[in-house]
């Protein structure tokens, strides 16, 4: 599998894909997949508190349409621009346990874990890196997190200190790496470990927590 592949979800042969990387086609690899990932890091705002369910909101083309996403859509957003501009990348899953400014998340989640997170795999000059677009500068900024950045040469997924050294998060499990988003893996998954989530009506699509 060369993962360069358009498809169900990474629909990068969109137009709104084509357009969103069109600038950056021209560019070296090492470069353009440094300014994809900054491009997707911070025009998109991380926000992990909606959870959307329908396999449409999966879509790199729908998501690009966003002004938001959490760590698996921006994933998937970048995923799908790396395609586009050649270079091989697949999506990556895992469990992450978050340690500062955790209240929120654990009034709304019941946990201070977060699963599935999303990070990128990306191919260059032969050799798979590692490399997560979820915390916008502005994020990193404000919990006093060193902005998370990507060299084009080192794997770069892991927030594991604040700048004070506190523990910021760490990887807790690891999901592996798919060609596709594994939707019903990833609604399981949600399932298992937020039941509350869905006890109201097992029917709706979208949370907003």
């Amino acid at each position: 599998m060369n993962y360069l592949e358009p498809t169900q979800f990474i629909d990068y042969d969109t137009e709104v894909i084509q357009e969103l990387v069109k600038p950056y086609k021209g560019l070296p690899d090492k470069s353009k997949s440094i300014a994809l990932y900054e491009r997707v890091r911070d025009a998109w705002r991380y926000d992990p508190y909606t959870i959307r369910l329908d396999e449409n909101n999966f879509k790199a083309s729908v998501i690009a349409q966003r002004s938001a996403g959490n760590c698996v859509e921006k994933s998937i957003l970048l995923v799908a621009c790396y395609r586009a501009v050649g270079l091989p990348a697949r999506l990556h899953l895992g469990k992450v346990k978050n340690h500062i400014a955790v209240e929120r998340l654990t009034e709304k989640f019941g946990s201070n874990e977060l699963t599935p997170h999303g990070m990128v795999n990306v191919k260059l000059n032969d050799k798979w890196l590692k490399l997560s677009p979820a915390f916008n500068v502005e994020l990193c900024h404000k919990f006093n997190v060193d902005v998370l950045d990507f060299d084009g040469e080192h794997d770069s997924f892991l927030q594991a200190f604040n700048s004070d050294g506190d523990q910021f998060m760490e990887y807790t499990e690891d999901y592996g790496f798919f060609d596709d988003v594994p939707l019903e893996f990833m609604k399981q998954n949600i399932r298992e470990h937020y039941p509350h989530i869905f006890k109201a009506d097992e029917s709706i699509r979208e949370f907003r927590l």
